[in-house]
């Protein structure tokens, strides 16, 4: 029998179902957790990590107290290891301690050589003194320890790409040889959160020492889908009530102000919970890449920040019909990973990837700023730059200094000035007119984006109520709307042909 096989075997025959209708008969696994166990254990390169994804109430707590107990007791143990689960919250911790306490004390062969130590959270094997903890983020306790299996629960609750007490656990397992990381949890909301960035590295990094299982239903599937639910939900009609999800989607369906949450929590899509300005999927099929070349027309929209903040220039070209994007992103070398750390934001990465531009010492250099605006405007046929009004005089003197003459307009951000670019924006990410190549900083900015009404229905951006930075939504939208209608046409028009003016 395979290692993997072993474990699956130990659970049917040792573990109980902890708790619910069945509390007390054998723990059988269906058919994606045995799956998963399989391709874990008997992956021929060795398994470093390891990510299963699935919808809310599919047993994944459940999964991991099986687990950890067959490396307590089981196929597993080795002899004075340590094993650890870890959530962000004592709650959640608790909770896989609680269900793997239940399954030792519904076993009559596991209570006898199990010791529960229910003050500390802790479980431990006598056979080969493997001691088992569960610890929380909230604690503090993941220093010191040097586990050879971490089980990490709901890692999808973690905001930003960086988190202290997942790396406090991932560190301490440097004292194997063959240490295993197991993460079990729905997706997180964003594209920059922990489990998104380790979910897409496994899915393009190519490393066989990596098993990646992720359940989510097709981006564009309608919340009445009853086969979506199914793709997300693998235990749908076992242990998952069809009826809860039947009830959620329905209520979702009647009130668009659900929909979201429904689509993360119950079809595992990576979707805030709230409801953004615009939708991540209609913003997702404007992904193209554009198609520019030296001469073209643009126009511009200049988003100024705070000295040390996140400063945007968006370009758009007008071409054939849609509208090309090229964002432009810049923040201070100095401090950086700080930043990325305490704003949970891939700052770091994105510099490293070329999607964003540091520029050296601590704050934002409007020299720098304006000699990319002028290159611009050497390389382009740049016909306006629409600015905020913000620090646009240091900009200004920049430019003096350079002898650089760009066409430029300031743009208000009230209702007034706004409230017909940010119709213009949403208008064209409906048309799938916009092509903005999926530009990680700008999909960052579209995400968390969240507008504000007046009484008569005009709206803008609202920075202080979004979720992230929105500094390259708020600069495309002042480009998209400094442009009159002849120029969104994207193309010349016959009345610029003398000769199909003389054919008239």
């Amino acid at each position: 029998m395979t290692r993997g096989g072993k474990i699956v075997a130990f659970i049917e025959a040792y573990c109980k179902i902890p708790e619910g209708a069945q509390v007390g008969q054998p723990m059988k696994l269906m058919k994606f957790q045995k799956q998963f166990i399989l391709d874990v254990y008997d992956n021929p390169h060795g398994t470093s990590r390891a990510y299963l994804s699935v919808a809310r109430k599919n047993g994944k707590s459940a999964l991991i107290a099986a687990v950890a107990l067959a490396h307590i007791v089981g196929p597993e143990a080795k002899q004075n290891s340590q094993i650890i689960s870890g959530a962000r919250s004592r709650d959640q911790a608790s909770l896989v301690f609680k269900l793997a306490e239940k399954m030792v004390r519904l076993s009559p062969e596991l209570s006898k050589i199990v010791r529960i130590v229910p003050n500390q959270k802790m479980l431990i094997g006598l056979v080969c003194n493997v001691e088992y903890k569960a610890i929380s983020a909230e604690s503090g306790t993941a220093h010191g320890l040097s586990p050879r299996l971490a089980v990490l629960d709901e890692v999808g609750q973690v905001r930003g790409p960086h988190d202290a007490f997942i790396e406090a656990i991932e560190t301490a397992q440097g004292a194997h040889n063959d240490p295993l990381l197991i993460a079990i949890s729905t997706q997180a909301a964003t594209d920059g959160d922990l489990f998104s960035v380790w979910l897409d590295d496994a899915a393009v990094a190519g490393d066989k020492r990596i098993v990646s299982h992720l359940h989510t239903a097709p981006k564009d599937c309608e919340i009445l889908d009853k086969k979506a639910w199914q793709v997300a939900n693998p235990a749908l009609g076992k242990f998952r009530s069809l009826q809860d999800i039947k009830d959620f989607a329905q209520q979702a369906d009647r009130l668009p102000a659900k929909a979201n949450s429904f689509r993360w929590l119950f079809l595992n899509q990576r979707i805030e919970a709230q409801s953004p300005f615009l939708s991540r999927a209609e913003w997702e099929a404007n992904a193209a890449p554009p198609d520019v070349e030296a001469g073209d027309v643009v126009f511009a929209g200049l988003y100024l920040s705070a000295s040390r903040d996140l400063t945007a220039l968006v370009l758009v070209f007008p071409k054939d019909g849609k509208f090309h994007i090229v964002p432009h992103f810049w923040l201070p070398e100095d401090g950086l990973r700080d930043k990325a750390q305490s704003e949970k934001v891939p700052w770091d990465v994105w510099a490293d990837q070329g999607y964003l531009t540091t520029i050296s010492g601590p704050v934002i250099q409007p020299e720098v700023i304006a000699m990319a605006v002028a290159e611009v405007a050497e390389e382009y046929d740049l016909h306006l730059l629409a600015y905020d009004r913000w620090r646009i005089s240091d900009f200004k003197r920049e430019l003096d200094n350079i002898g650089a003459q760009i066409p430029m307009q300031p743009f208000g951000q009230g209702f007034k000035d706004m409230a017909p670019a940010v119709d213009k924006l949403e208008q064209l990410v409906a048309e799938r007119k916009l092509c903005h190549a999926g530009h990680p900083l700008l999909n960052m900015c579209a995400a968390g984006a969240v507008v504000q009404s007046d009484p008569a229905g005009n709206r803008k951006l609202h920075k202080a109520k979004s979720y992230s930075k929105i500094d390259g939504l708020v600069a495309l939208a002042m480009a998209l709307g400094c442009m009159s209608a002849e120029d969104a046409l994207g193309g010349s028009s016959p009345w610029d042909d003398p000769e199909f003016k003389m054919a008239v």
